[in-house]
């Protein structure tokens, strides 16, 4: 359950565990795998993140989130893999 604050303290991760900001990904990750995707998501999702703070955290374009947020609640965390990317578009 999230905590309130002045901020959301955490929020229930993609693996249903906490998540907190200090178990967001760094800043300036340039490798993005299926689990940072989701925790980005799942931050936004329960207020720990504002859209417009992760995307300029992780230098994210609008579309780009929006996308992952889409993938997310179409295919779950598998929705996320750039390998399986193309897959999932055309569907």
């Amino acid at each position: 359950m999230a905590q309130q604050n002045a901020k959301t303290l955490s929020v229930k991760g993609p693996d249903g565990q906490p998540l907190t900001w200090e178990d967001l990904p760094p800043p300036g990750i340039s490798r993005w795998v299926t689990r940072r995707k989701a925790e980005v998501v799942a931050a936004v999702r329960g207020g720990l993140l504002s859209r417009k703070e992760a995307c300029d955290r992780y230098s994210l374009s609008e579309e780009e989130l929006n996308g992952w947020d889409k993938l997310y609640d179409r295919h779950g965390t598998k929705g996320l893999r750039t390998t399986r990317l193309q897959q999932y578009r055309t569907n």
